[in-house]
């Protein structure tokens, strides 16, 4: 049986997240984590396979063994925004409501499952289903003076299923390959006054939820370098969806709103037995999708909405920062917890379209555990993640006489429940 000091175990947990606490981020509006055991890292571990089933790295496949997961998460995302100063009313500028409205969407489900099994002693297969939602706006006003809405904002759901399949090369290092199938939806209401501004004005606003499938892949390597350092590689394509025929007249190329692609590169070192250390370092290509990438200004006066060249959201390329610790010294129970640091994809030049969708959290803060239950190798998982409050001020770019300013603002909460065996 092994045995330690539970307040030992928590103090060496709580003093390592200590020493990275000036270092916490998201990841835009990708999760910070999936999976029960990977959010309770902040997404860290692509170096260590035990959280590697729901959307983690395919090469941890092989090492996992028959292992079933069910999660389920509440996820709580508080959104608002403030004008501040009055329009100045000239002719040709566009001028917002004074004061501040908070999003009336804030809390989502968001459900995941795996499943993995072992092809003899080498190789393994594995499937995933897990939702990425939350990326949603409610505004119980017509923010951008739209005549036929009362409300204003945006709602984008999206689902992944992954089918992967890994071996090992030897004893200690793996390969995996992933195909990743994706549907997601989207809906938009409250932006008809943009109409003048628009290629196609009736796929503009307030056409209901359109959707559409789409496929990538993913590849990953996992080695073992000594007795108790692992490192992790993964890049995952970008995921090429199907056209929102519905919103061709708001988003870039004709309404295109592809999933990014990103890469990840990972350690994990067990510095003494059962306390392990993981680092991440991920990269998220916004850029590379103009309906997010494409900035407001100029683009709005020089290029209709919806056109290649169309006004987007302005979001930039992020580098994320993850660091996760791992405790098993107690008998039956794991202990862990992590931080994320990265970049704001959102600058304060692009704050008036990110109304709709402030996707700022920069700091983020999260814990976890498992413990053991009924027969061998059943595990009940927990995960609390805490995003701490960020906010984002620019000029409100149609009215510069004015000198208006707007401000985004978001924090976040989110409770995962999961059980694996």
């Amino acid at each position: 049986m092994k045995k330690l000091n539970l307040k030992k175990a928590l103090f060496v947990i709580t003093a390592t997240l200590f020493i990275s606490a000036q270092t916490m981020a998201t990841d835009g509006y990708f999760s910070t984590g999936y999976g029960t055991i990977n959010k309770g890292f902040a997404g860290a571990g692509i170096a260590f396979f035990q959280g590697s089933l729901i959307n983690g790295n395919p090469a941890g496949a092989s090492f996992l063994g028959n292992n079933y997961q069910l999660g389920v998460s509440l996820f709580n995302p508080n959104r608002q925004y403030t004008v501040a100063g009055n329009p100045s009313g000239m002719e040709g500028t566009f001028g917002l409501m004074p004061g501040t409205v908070e999003s009336e969407s804030n809390l989502f489900v968001i459900p995941s499952i795996g499943a993995n099994w072992m092809l003899g002693e080498k190789s393994a297969i594995s499937a995933s289903l897990f939702g990425n939602g939350g990326m949603n706006t409610d505004y119980p006003t017509a923010t951008f003076y739209d005549p036929t809405s009362e409300t204003t904002g945006v709602n984008i759901m999206q689902m992944f299923g992954n089918i992967g399949y890994s071996i090992k090369l030897g004893e200690k290092h793996s390969l995996g390959a992933t195909a990743v199938l994706a549907w997601q939806s989207f809906e938009a209401k409250g932006l008809a006054s943009f109409a003048p501004f628009s290629s196609n004005p009736q796929a503009l606003s307030g056409n209901g939820a359109d959707s559409g499938f789409g496929y990538g892949f993913k590849i990953g390597y996992l080695g073992q370098l000594t007795d108790n350092i692992s490192i992790g590689l993964m890049y995952q394509s970008k995921v090429s969806m199907a056209k929102f025929d519905d919103y061709a007249g708001l988003f870039a190329e004709q309404g295109d709103f592809d999933i990014p692609a990103s890469w990840t590169i990972g350690f994990s070192w067990e510095i003494i037995e059962d306390f392990t250390v993981m680092g991440d370092v991920k990269s998220i290509m916004y850029g590379d999708v103009k309906s997010i990438a494409n900035p407001m200004m100029p683009n709005l006066m020089t290029s209709p909405l919806g056109t290649d060249e169309g006004a987007g959201f302005g979001w930039e390329d992020i580098m994320v920062y993850k660091i996760g610790v791992n405790y098993s010294g107690v008998d039956s129970w794991d202990f862990r917890g992590g931080f994320s640091m990265g970049n704001n994809p959102v600058q304060k030049s692009e704050v008036m379209f990110n109304i709709l969708a402030p996707g700022i959290i920069q700091n983020q803060l999260a814990l976890g555990l498992s413990k053991e239950v009924g027969k061998k190798g059943n595990q009940f998982h927990l995960a609390m993640n805490y995003a701490f409050n960020n906010s984002v001020i620019g000029q409100n770019p149609m009215d510069p006489p004015s000198g208006q300013t707007i401000e985004i603002e978001m924090n976040q909460f989110e409770l995962e429940l999961g059980f694996s065996f």
